[in-house]
């Protein structure tokens, strides 16, 4: 993580779960972290549980990536206040699941799309267009994915498996297009299987073999202090047990 020291990560998704442990850790290791999020008071939390020297470095936004605008303010926020984001961690994402075929039930599939894959587009460009304006070289996007990104389970998970499954595109077009544009920025994809975090709180995966946030935390890690000649394009991490 040397060459990260000082620099700056932006965070989506980061009032709780995998978002916060990721602001955690990234901050303890010596990044300048924003997390994204539309809770501020969420936060405020999680800037007062951080050590005094941590917490310096860690500055919370609130933000709804699902509209765009906000994504172009507050990257704009970012570039002027602080240089510019050198790590983006896109983790914002969403279940609702309603059946696709259900009645009434557009406005969950479009809130599903905008968070699980617009804004990842919109964040993502914000980011790339900072980092080339800047002539930084070396950035690094990762985008946290899912095991439903590349199968879909047998009870369906409605819009999200979809919306993974554009994720997973996503990512190889935005890799094709970072090296068309000259640029040694990488990308990765994490996909999960199932973690403890709140976006399970309502469906039935209880009792089932879980990882938890920080694992993840651990893999985003992982994946952004590889050597710059070595670019993880995937990386699928599940919990012993987990039987999809």
């Amino acid at each position: 993580m040397e060459r990260w020291q000082n620099r700056v990560a932006v965070v989506t998704g980061a009032s709780s779960g995998i978002g916060a442990a990721c602001c955690k850790d990234l901050v303890s290791k010596g990044m300048i972290v924003v997390g994204l999020a539309r809770r501020k008071l969420r936060l405020q939390e999680l800037k007062d549980s951080l050590p005094a020297q941590h917490a310096a470095n860690f500055h919370g936004r609130e933000c709804d990536v699902s509209v765009e605008q906000q994504v172009i303010d507050t990257f704009k926020w970012v570039d002027d206040t602080l240089g510019g984001a050198d790590v983006l961690i896109n983790n914002a994402g969403i279940v609702r699941l309603p059946h696709i075929t259900d009645a009434g039930n557009s406005a969950d599939l479009r809130a599903t799309l905008d968070t699980n894959v617009l804004a990842v587009s919109w964040c993502t460009r914000e980011a790339f267009q900072s980092l080339q304006r800047r002539k930084v070289n070396d950035g690094h996007v990762v985008i946290i994915n899912s095991v439903v990104g590349h199968k879909v389970p047998m009870y369906g998970l409605s819009m999200y498996a979809p919306s993974k499954y554009a994720v997973t595109a996503l990512t190889e077009v935005l890799r094709w297009e970072f090296l068309k544009k000259g640029t040694k920025t990488k990308i990765t994809s994490i996909s999960p299987g199932g973690v403890d975090t709140e976006i399970h709180a309502n469906n039935s995966m209880a009792g089932a073999p879980m990882l938890t946030a920080d694992d993840l935390a651990n893999a985003v890690t992982y994946c952004i202090q590889t050597p710059p000649h070595v670019q993880i394009h995937e990386l699928t991490i599940k919990p012993v047990g987990e039987q999809f």
